[in-house]
């Protein structure tokens, strides 16, 4: 039988796994939808806005851009402190659960009906507020049980769950001033118009993130492109070496995008 000299190729396409989010409280619910804007009332970004934003940065950062490095530095500081809050509302809730008496059992206070959401998030950042929107679902679960139950009142109830509330809110609220520069640390270097442009934009940036020896845990490999033209958004570049194709997804849009996109 013939045989060939030729490298066996392989076309094969991204890995992806389905992936939901389950929702029991209607206070984590409407963390995930935000609000939108009406006449005399501020718009409210929520989760799905937020990975929205992430997916972005993520490609920003990708594409060299150190602003959107620097933005995932802050985000990441961000998710640090809103897993703080979350931690210490926990701490207060399982000490209120703590005095039940001995005698009495209490079960998992369950939605009947829960709310099951698809999740399509290509990155991590995304992923990290998703699990604290879980846990903040959980804890209002148990925050309603121990209001029910006596164990708390009617203001720290409301007190603790629009902590727990404001927490993600704020962190959603920084995501959304993000903007893609535009611009890669190669204009830098050249001192070009695109670099002066960014600066007076965008203002400093901390010299060790410029240089890139400061970056995300989470940041993904620097994809260049030579033919990539200039000013092209993160949404719009083509796709990156490790299999990330999916556009941004719609802030409007009720479903996150979930998807394993990591080379092998």
């Amino acid at each position: 039988m013939a045989t060939s000299n030729e490298p066996l190729q392989l076309n094969l396409g991204s890995l992806r796994s389905a992936m939901s989010l389950t929702l029991h409280t209607h206070h984590a619910s409407r963390i995930w939808h935000g609000r939108a804007a009406a006449e005399g009332r501020p718009g409210i970004v929520g989760l799905n806005g937020y990975i929205a934003v992430m997916n972005k940065m993520k490609r920003g950062s990708e594409q060299d851009d150190p602003y959107s490095d620097w933005w995932m530095l802050r985000i990441e500081d961000k998710l640090d402190q809103t897993k703080t809050t979350l931690r210490t509302l926990r701490e207060q809730v399982d000490q209120a659960l703590a005095g039940v008496p001995a005698a009495l059992t209490l079960g998992e206070n369950l939605n009947v009906q829960p709310v099951k959401l698809p999740l399509f998030v290509n990155a991590q950042l995304g992923f990290a507020a998703v699990y604290l929107l879980a846990d903040y679902d959980d804890i209002a679960r148990k925050l309603i049980l121990a209001h029910h139950t006596a164990l708390i009142d009617r203001s720290t109830l409301e007190r603790w769950l629009n902590e727990g509330a404001h927490a993600l809110r704020s962190l959603f609220s920084l995501a959304q001033q993000y903007r893609y520069s535009g611009c890669t640390r190669d204009d830098f270097a050249a001192k070009n118009a695109a670099a002066r442009a960014a600066l007076e934009k965008f203002g400093e940036l901390p010299q060790d993130v410029l240089e890139g020896t400061r970056r995300s845990k989470f940041a993904p490999p620097i994809v260049r492109r030579g033919l990539q033209q200039r000013g092209e958004s993160p949404a719009a570049a083509a796709t990156s070496v490790d299999g990330d194709a999916a556009a941004a997804a719609d802030p409007s849009e009720g479903a996150a995008t979930a998807g394993e996109d990591e080379s092998a």
